[in-house]
C-alpha cells in the first residue's frame, strides 16, 4: 500500500459543494492510478479557513441543517448563516458525507479529514490545491 499524502485545500471564498468534490477526490483517492472502488486508498485533506466558505444565491438564509435527539418533538433546525457564525467546520464536514459512499469505508475517509477555521496547522503539507 502506498503511502497516504497530505493535501491542503484553503476554502476561502470557495463554493461550499464545489470545495466538498474536490475534497471527496482526495479522500476517496480517485485522484489516483490505483484508485479501487472496494479499497481504502485515498490521501489526508487538510481544510483551512472554513469560515471563509460561500454558498450562492440565497442558501445563506434557506438553507438548513437538521439534527434529532430521538424524542419526540426533538428535531432542532438551523440555518447555514448561522452556523457558520457558530462552527464553520462542521458545515464542510456534512457536504463531504454526503457526497462520500453509504458503505462501511466512509468513516474511514472522514477521519482523514482535517478541517481548521484558521491557516494553523501542524501538518507536514505534500501538496496546496
Amino acid at each position: 500500500m502506498e503511502e497516504r499524502k497530505y493535501y491542503q485545500i484553503d476554502a476561502q471564498g470557495k463554493v461550499l459543494g464545489r470545495l466538498a468534490t474536490e475534497i471527496v477526490k482526495f479522500l476517496s483517492g480517485k485522484n489516483k492510478v490505483s484508485y479501487t472502488p472496494n479499497k481504502d486508498g485515498g490521501d489526508f485533506v487538510v481544510v483551512t479557513n472554513s469560515d471563509g466558505v460561500i454558498v450562492t444565491g440565497n442558501k445563506s438564509q434557506d438553507k438548513k441543517y437538521y439534527r434529532f435527539s430521538g424524542y419526540p418533538g426533538g428535531i432542532k433546525e438551523i440555518s447555514f448563516e448561522k452556523q457558520l457564525k457558530k462552527d464553520s467546520r462542521k458545515l464542510i464536514e456534512a457536504a463531504v458525507k454526503g457526497m462520500l459512499p453509504k458503505n462501511k469505508l466512509s468513516s474511514a475517509m472522514m477521519t482523514r479529514l482535517l478541517i481548521y477555521k484558521n491557516q494553523e496547522h501542524d501538518h507536514n503539507i505534500d501538496f496546496k490545491i
